[in-house]
């Protein structure tokens, strides 16, 4: 633990602070454990960078954090020989996000490195497709994706146009912890590093070919130009990036009945509306489904701030209901979709591939396994499946045909390298009119689904265990079932335990290990009887520690009777922990 006194007290004393900042740690002099809080460590990389929340101190996120950050990028590009590329950045609509863009641009210009900005808000997708085709040696989004609006965070995304991965991650993090004066970070004005030529604003040029890509990812038009006009769709952006794209894309491939959320269509870092943000909770629906009901919609669609996440509400026209549709359950219906149309058309290759990341439903496998299609599974985090793409790429084995995560994400085509919640959008759009063309909902589909392919049940179960105890708690629930593997969770036994830290796969009946072939992640999973499954990892972007697990029954009530066990199972595992 650093010296977190001492360093408040230079964050108080050097010039290098501006006032605003000295008076809001001022305010905290006589709060010991918020002091603590604020400088007992440095804002950490995680699966994706940094996060934290905005305020004053090394383990918040502020201007000089940013520039740490960003000087740290800026030292390890330059080793790399790749400061002549440049490096592109976009942001979203929270708090202090354009100011934390200008500010890494600012600090890459210092450097000589281009800073390619976007104009204002933009998708995390189209940063990841814009990296790639400005030829940038990296991106930098500044957003906290679906975080409460006091958080704010800072992806580094590498020139494939994927979050950094292994040996990049290091790289940089080793170069950001190696400047510990932070008022030794290169910076200068936006006008002299404009007029230098260093400092780029974009916008509509890049918009353009990254809504032609997610266009070109369409696999059948005729059925949207059959049903354009009675499909009825509504859709919040929740006060981020999405709204312009989503509608631009729905318009132009021929949606005609669009309805967006007015109380949730601006941009605002406050998220007035909702607790917080995120497509995955029930209270992001509110108000869509208020709006669905009067309209009759056919569908609801939610994207996160950053639009890389979507949540969906479809109608059931027996019920009459809306039903929600989980990540795991709408990525694997439009890995079915996709397949099934490519498959029409004899556009799946004999080396197709479907990637998920591990604590993905093992639906989609066996979607996979019915198009003829290799399964290949990744670690937690989209930057692996982009990692995926590019060992396709650069091998010329394997050809890429679906990827998604049970995190509310998926990517259909390679024109990106992260999650895409506005081609997502328009594939699940596109989906309902192919399936109204048959009378059938997007529930009717789900369901043709699991009467094909089994009734999956995923669920997961997130434990907030906030700041230095938090911490402690977390590790030790990890280390006590890492050097304690149950016998097994409620009623199935475990048969196999895989060890990602550690690299191993353990078959509980033999004794047998082999490698589990993927890069060292602090990660346990164990393999059930009848197709039962959990996985334990701690979060990579917030103080928690997840629970992932899964059953298959023999109908949607069965399924949803073993799933609740389980979960009070998995639920008394973690209490004895506690």
């Amino acid at each position: 633990m650093k010296d977190y006194k001492k360093i408040y007290e230079e964050w108080l004393a050097n010039p290098y602070f501006d006032e605003a900042t000295k008076e809001e740690l001022r305010a905290i002099a006589d709060d010991e454990n918020e002091i603590k809080e604020r400088f007992y460590m440095d804002l950490e990389f995680g699966t994706a960078g940094l996060r934290g929340i905005i305020g004053a101190g090394i383990n918040r996120m502020n201007i000089y954090v940013v520039r740490r950050a960003t000087q740290g990028l800026a030292n390890y590009i330059i080793k790399q020989g790749g400061a002549a590329k440049g490096v592109a950045i976009a942001y979203d609509s929270r708090r202090m996000s354009p100011e934390f863009a200008d500010e890494a641009a600012r600090t890459l210009a210092a450097n000589g490195i281009m800073a390619y900005k976007f104009e204002s808000l933009r998708p995390t997708p189209e940063l990841s497709f814009a990296v790639r085709q400005l030829g940038c040696i990296a991106g930098i989004n500044v957003t906290a994706s679906h975080n409460p609006p006091e958080y704010n965070g800072y992806k580094v995304y590498w020139e494939d146009g994927a979050q950094f991965t292994p040996p990049h991650d290091k790289g940089v993090t080793e170069e950001v912890l190696a400047i510990e004066d932070l008022s030794t970070v290169k910076t200068m004005s936006a006008s002299d590093a404009k007029a230098a030529g260093l400092y780029k604003v974009i916008g509509a040029e890049i918009d353009d070919k990254y809504i032609a890509n997610v266009k070109a990812q369409v696999v059948n038009q005729e059925a949207i130009d059959k049903m354009q006009d009675s499909i009825k769709i509504v859709y919040t952006p929740l006060h981020g990036t999405g709204n312009i794209p989503v509608r631009r894309v729905l318009k132009e491939i021929g949606f005609q009945h669009v309805y967006v959320v007015p109380q949730q269509e601006l941009p605002d870092g406050e998220f007035p509306t909702v607790s917080y943000p995120n497509p995955e909770a029930e209270e992001a629906f509110t108000l869509g489904l208020g709006m669905a009901k009067e309209l009759d919609a056919d569908l609801v669609l939610a994207t996160d701030p950053d639009a890389d996440r979507l949540g969906v509400y479809v109608k059931d026209t027996k019920s009459g209901s809306y039903i929600p549709l989980t990540g795991n359950m709408s990525g694997s219906l439009l890995c079915e979709y996709v397949l099934s149309q490519k498959a029409a058309q004899n556009l799946i290759p004999e080396d197709g591939e479907v990637v998920k990341s591990i604590v993905t439903t093992n639906l989609v496998d066996a979607v996979a396994e019915g198009y003829n299609c290799r399964l290949v599974e990744c670690l937690t985090g989209f930057k692996w499946i982009g990692q995926q793409i590019l060992k396709e790429e650069n091998t010329g084995v394997g050809h890429y045909m679906f990827g998604l995560e049970e995190s509310y994400g998926c990517l259909i085509g390679t024109y990106a390298r992260d999650k895409d919640a506005v081609s997502a959008s328009v594939a699940l759009c596109e989906a309902a009119a192919y399936y109204k063309t048959k009378n059938m909902t997007l529930w009717d589909a789900m369901v043709a689904m699991y009467e094909k392919y089994g009734y999956y049940k995923d669920a997961v179960k997130s434990i907030g265990l906030k700041g230095i105890e938090g911490l402690a708690k977390i590790q030790n629930i990890m280390d006590t079932l890492r050097n304690n593997t149950p016998a097994n969770v409620g009623d199935y036994r475990v048969v196999s335990a895989r060890d990602y830290q550690l690299d191993t796969i353990k078959d509980m009946a033999t004794g047998e290990v082999k490698p589990t072939g993927l890069p060292a992640s602090n990660v346990l999973y164990y393999d059930m009887n009848d197709g039962a499954w959990m996985c334990v990892r701690p979060s990579g972007t917030e103080p928690k520690i997840k629970f992932y697990y899964g059953i298959k029954g023999t109908s949607l009530e069965d399924a949803d009777a073993r799933s609740k066990a389980f979960g009070e199972a998995v639920q008394a595992m973690v209490d004895s922990m506690m």
